[in-house]
C-alpha cells in the first residue's frame, strides 16, 4: 500500500543504468556545460560589439544564445552537484521551478526557431521590403512574443502537475523533475494531465514545425528561381545553419514525448543531448557556417 504522507522534497535517482559512472559523467557533463556557456557568451559578445551584426537575424540569434545559456542551467547544476557525490534531494519548490523553467525555455526556443524561419523567409522572398517588414518594432514584438507564449505554455503543465497530491516514496527515476517522472508518485488520477501534456507537447512543436516547413518550402522555391549559381549557394548557406539547429532541437521532442512505450534510459540519454549538447553546438553551427560571425 502506498505511503500517503505528503511530499516536501524529491530524490533524483539520476540517469538509469549509470551506476559507478558518476565521476566520468561529472567530468563529461561539466565540460559540455562550460563549453556551452563559453560558446554562447562569445556569440553574444560578437553580436553586441559588432555594428555589422545589428540586424534582425542576429538579434534573434542573440536571444537564442541567451536561451541556450539559461536552458542547460536549469538542470545541469543540480545534476553536477549530485554526480560529485552530494545530496540528490531537491525541494518541492525547486522541483516546481525546474519543471516550469525547463518547459518555458524549451518552448521559447521552439517559438524562436519559428520566428527565425519567418525572418529568413522575408529576407529571401521579399529582399527589397525586408527592412520595412522586419523593423525594430516588429523584431521586439516577435522576440517578446516568444517569451510570453513560452511562459503561458509552461504554466499550464506546471500548474496541473503540482496541483496533484504526491505520496511517498518521493523518488524521481530521472535526473531532473519532468512530467513523466513526477506522475509516477501522484496520488490522484493523472489522465487529464497526461492528455493535456500530450496535446500541448505534441501540437505545439508540430504547429511550429509546420510553420517552419512552410517558410522553408517558400524559401527553396525562391532560391531555385535565382539564375546565379553563386546566389543560390549563398542563399542555401544562409539557411543551412538554421535548418541544422532546428533538426537538433525538434528530434529529441519527438523521441522523448511521442514514443508509445517510454524507455527511461533512452529518454535520459536523448534529454542530456538536448539539454547540453544542442546548446553547445548552436554557436559552432552558426559561426562555422557564417562568415560575418567569423
Amino acid at each position: 500500500m502506498r505511503n500517503t504522507s505528503l511530499v516536501t522534497e524529491f530524490i533524483l535517482l539520476g540517469i538509469p543504468h549509470t551506476e559507478d559512472l558518476e565521476t566520468m559523467l561529472f567530468v563529461l557533463f561539466l565540460s559540455f556545460y562550460i563549453f556551452t556557456l563559453m560558446g554562447n557568451l562569445l556569440i553574444l559578445l560578437a553580436i553586441v560589439s559588432s555594428a555589422r551584426l545589428h540586424t534582425p537575424m542576429y538579434f534573434f540569434l542573440c536571444k537564442l544564445s541567451v536561451c541556450d545559456i539559461f536552458f542547460p542551467s536549469v538542470t545541469s547544476p543540480k545534476m553536477l552537484f549530485y554526480l560529485s557525490g552530494k545530496s540528490r534531494a531537491i525541494s518541492y519548490t525547486g522541483c516546481v521551478s525546474q519543471l516550469f523553467f525547463y518547459h518555458f525555455l524549451s518552448c521559447t526556443n521552439c517559438f524562436l526557431y519559428t520566428v527565425m524561419a519567418y525572418d529568413r523567409f522575408v529576407a529571401i522572398c521579399y529582399p527589397l521590403r525586408y527592412t520595412i517588414i522586419m523593423s525594430h518594432r516588429v523584431c521586439a514584438i516577435l522576440a517578446m512574443g516568444t517569451s510570453f507564449f513560452g511562459c503561458i505554455r509552461a504554466t499550464f503543465p506546471t500548474t496541473l502537475t503540482f496541483q496533484l497530491p504526491y505520496c511517498g516514496p518521493s523518488e524521481v527515476d530521472y535526473y531532473f523533475c519532468d512530467i513523466p517522472g513526477m506522475l509516477k508518485w501522484a496520488c490522484a488520477d493523472t489522465l487529464a494531465l497526461e492528455m493535456v501534456g500530450f496535446i500541448s507537447v505534441g501540437l505545439m512543436p508540430l504547429s511550429c514545425f509546420l510553420l517552419i516547413l512552410t517558410s522553408y518550402s517558400c524559401i527553396v522555391y525562391s532560391i531555385l528561381q535565382i539564375q546565379s549559381t553563386e546566389g543560390q549557394r549563398r542563399a542555401f548557406s544562409t539557411c543551412s545553419a538554421h535548418l541544422t539547429a532546428i533538426l537538433l532541437s525538434f528530434m529529441p521532442v519527438v523521441l522523448i514525448y511521442l514514443q508509445p512505450t517510454p524507455n527511461p534510459w533512452l529518454n535520459a540519454t536523448v534529454q542530456v543531448l538536448n539539454n547540453l549538447v544542442t546548446p553547445m553546438l548552436n554557436p559552432l553551427i552558426y559561426s562555422l557556417r557564417n562568415k560575418e560571425v567569423k
